[in-house]
């Protein structure tokens, strides 16, 4: 880009400084409101982009130097995202002007990619205003908001490197690209009306595609709709399923085409208002629901919901968005939708749909119709998940909106690639001070899937201009993310780091919150392979990024039938009465568990037990979990991983019972023993004390058995940081009594903000490790 001058009249400039500023500073109007800054503190100078941030030289009185700083933090552009502002004096140099620069070509540094962001409010406004070109232009957007990293082919992030390209720029839009004034200077993805892309409408085959577009399609995608009928539609990193989320039948038949039996159903609504009129929004909800990012929120239901029950049966929040791309704006004002279920265009545990062709192949069998547009989506990314929470934002999936912005670590280190694990997974590569971790990709169960994470590799090797020196993977060898990881290194010749999976789980909350020192963790989730060989799940580690000891764990238990025992938590409930009660345990409990448990099928699971077959053991908090859920008669069986937690959080009652349990010495480790536990929950029942307050006395237990070691181990070792990770820690009932117990002990709890607790931050953890060990 050649150079922009604006003349300066009036006296030298007393002070000349470089102002350096790193982070999401390019692609998002920065150089033009520094421009626009200048002019507003009569400054002069220029601005230039560089490979990770932008550098300022500005020259003029000292006070509007420090005022032209202050201001550059308080009011830069809205999706841009300031890591660090630093200055330095510089000679003056008497300039008259100031000046923005064509971009630096060479440096080493990381380049920022902007995540994909929501509509902004002028776009907004403008989509509904009749007198605007752009009125009802369903791909509005600006330097402000639209899509970023799903359009992105290479870099640098120029419109020819991006899926807009193939859409040349029409007079009044190039007009505005070129004109610094407008908040469309130099947007790539600019367009309107008459310069493309175009939406359409279909109910069949490929060749019948195109024979309604633009308004038409919009206006016929809505009577689809309002008909109880399924539409894919098309938005900014792939496609959803949608369906009007009121009707029932239509929420139904939604659920059997997808295959998805239970899990909640993610809903988008028109407004604030209305959301408000199906769920409790607190006040720190706000901002996130209608902020850049846009994720899906948990949010707890009203009872009088006007919603199909379908859409949560086993919940006791909904998740909710509002609309971030214009064509979903159009859709639900257009039809008066109180709400749509806006759920991801696939199968169940299959990638997201992002290609026209593909999601005619893939989802013509769920949907009646689709409703899209040919702007190609070049990186597939799904709806970001997070729920509020007393101790903060619990980030639950990492996509739209937060991917593939980095975590800034400790300190520089070696390239490494991380392939994270088998469910949730997320890979995550790192440059000099940087990881970036990927959007989430799902859990790899099928070639399909790998193939997916084969291309987000590449594509942000791309991307950042980077070739990993090392790989890092899970200790279990039989994960597709490990195997895939062994046949990178052979090919590439690279160092491969395993990593155990609960040593991954604690330095990533550690690392997100820039500690290298050891600490205490807690990682508790379903299943990690341990050192031992044994199933891990509930663990408190002494560890750092260069190691880690065992400290403590809950008591094992044997998983009858192995992975059919995480399916069916009825198992569970059975082992754990066994344990407690001894092999009669349902002759001689009077309880409806015991009543209604199958004899044969546990006489067979209690041999396999005996003989060591198929039953490995396990310390896992998943399966705690599951074994009170079944014995209370929540949930037997589960059609999706964690419903059993799922639905024993969502059912409890706020008490101060704490069940009796045990902490013993084995082998210099300390063991938590939850026995006690069950003979208390089995009184409770025969009395029938409700499944509610039972569900909040087991939560207040969990808590105390973690709090009770921890704090021994602090008292011991002398370390006074807890790091806290793994998905038990996505359940605020968990993570919120943990944090005031260690606050209240005088320790400080160190929690992820940035990335998810559960697997889906695994890479992260793997690749710092890593990093710390290769250096």
């Amino acid at each position: 880009m050649g150079s922009v001058v604006t003349e300066r009249q009036g006296v030298h400039p007393a002070v000349r400084r470089l102002v350096r500023v790193l982070g999401i500073v390019q692609g998002v109007g920065f150089r033009p409101f520094i421009h626009r800054l200048a002019r507003r503190h009569d400054l002069a100078g220029s601005v230039l982009n560089y490979a990770g941030g932008v550098d300022i030289e500005i020259e003029g009185p000292s006070h509007a130097l420090d005022a032209f700083v202050q201001d550059l933090r308080a009011d830069k552009p809205p999706i841009a995202l300031i890591e660090s502002v630093t200055t330095q004096e510089l000679a003056t140099t008497g300039e008259a002007g100031f000046r923005i620069l064509p971009s630096r070509d060479g440096d080493q540094g990381s380049i920022l990619v902007s995540p994909d962001v929501a509509v902004c409010p002028d776009c907004d406004a403008e989509l509904t205003d009749p007198a605007d070109r752009r009125f009802r232009h369903p791909f509005i957007n600006c330097t402000n908001c639209g899509p970023r990293y799903t359009i992105i082919r290479s870099m640098p992030y120029d419109r020819p490197n991006t899926s807009m390209g193939r859409f040349p720029m029409c007079e009044r839009c190039r007009a505005e690209y070129g004109d610094i004034d407008d908040r469309r200077f130099h947007a790539q993805p600019v367009a309107c009306p008459d310069c493309g892309p175009n939406l359409y409408y279909a109910t069949a085959g490929i060749g019948e595609r195109e024979s309604v577009e633009g308004e038409q399609a919009v206006a016929a995608a809505v009577e689809a709709l309002r008909a109880g009928k399924i539409v894919a539609v098309k938005g900014l990193g792939g496609f959803h399923l949608a369906c009007d989320a009121t009707n029932e039948a239509a929420v139904r038949l939604l659920r059997e085409r997808k295959g998805r039996e239970e899990k909640p159903l993610a809903l988008m609504a028109p407004s604030l208002e209305v959301i408000r009129a199906f769920c409790v929004v607190p006040e720190d909800a706000v901002e996130l629901l209608q902020g850049a990012q846009r994720p899906i929120c948990l949010l707890p239901k009203r009872p009088d919901a006007p919603v199909a029950p379908s859409v949560a049966p086993d919940s006791a929040c909904f998740g909710v968005m509002l609309p971030y791309a214009p064509v979903q704006r159009l859709l639900l004002e257009d039809g008066g939708f109180a709400a749509l279920v806006m759920t991801s265009g696939n199968l169940s545990d299959e990638p997201l749909a992002t290609d026209n062709d593909e999601a005619f192949h893939r989802l013509g069998h769920i949907a009646d119709a689709f409703l899209y547009h040919d702007r190609d989506i070049l990186v597939g990314c799904d709806d970001s998940v997070a729920r509020p929470a007393p101790t903060g934002l619990i980030l639950m999936r990492r996509a739209r909106g937060y991917a593939p912005f980095p975590v800034r670590l400790p300190g520089c280190q070696p390239s490494v690639l991380a392939l994270g694990a088998h469910l949730k997974n997320t890979v995550c590569l790192t440059k000099g001070d940087y990881a970036f971790s990927s959007q989430h990709l799902g859990d790899l169960d099928d070639a399909e899937t790998l193939r997916f994470m084969e291309r987000i590799v590449e594509h942000l090797a791309s991307i950042l201009r980077v070739e990993p020196e090392a790989l890092a993977c899970d200790l279990h060898p039989d994960y597709l993310s490990t195997r895939h990881a062994e046949a990178l290194a052979a090919e590439r010749g690279l160092p491969l780091v395993r990593v155990q999976h609960h040593h991954a789980h604690i330095v990533s909350a550690a690392a997100e919150c820039g500690v290298t020192e050891p600490v205490l963790g807690v990682a508790c989730d379903g299943t990690g392979l341990g050192e031992d060989g044994t199933v891990w799940g509930c663990e408190v580690l002494v560890a750092d990024p260069q190691t880690y000891s065992r400290a403590a764990h809950l008591a094992y238990v044997p998983l009858p039938g192995g992975d059919r025992a995480v399916r069916e938590p009825w198992r569970m409930a059975a082992v754990y009465l066994d344990r407690a009660f001894g092999p009669d345990f349902a002759d001689a409990l009077d309880l409806e568990f015991c009543r209604a448990l199958d004899r044969n099928a546990w006489a067979l699971l209690r041999a396999l037990v005996e003989h060591e077959l198929n039953a490995p053991p396990a310390s896992s908090a998943g399966r705690l979990f599951d074994a009170v859920a079944a014995l209370t008669g929540v949930q037997q069986v589960c059609s999706y991983e964690g419903q059993a937690a799922m639905r024993l959080e969502a059912c409890a009652v706020v008490t101060d019972r704490v069940y009796p349990f045990e902490v013993r010495e084995d082998d210099g480790l300390l063991v938590m023993e939850p026995g006690p536990m069950f003979r208390s929950i089995a009184d409770d029942l025969r009395t029938r004390r409700s499944v509610g307050e039972i569900s909040g006395a087991f939560h207040n237990t969990f808590v105390a058995m973690l709090a009770t070691v921890v704090e021994r181990l602090a008292e011991e070792t002398g370390l006074r940081r807890v790091a806290l990770s793994g998905g038990a820690f996505q359940n605020a009932r968990v993570l919120t009594g943990l944090c005031r117990r260690l606050s209240a002990a005088g320790l400080e709890p160190l929690l992820h903000r940035q990335i998810p607790c559960n697997d889906g931050g695994l890479a992260f953890g793997q690749a710092v490790i890593a990093g710390a060990q290769l250096r």
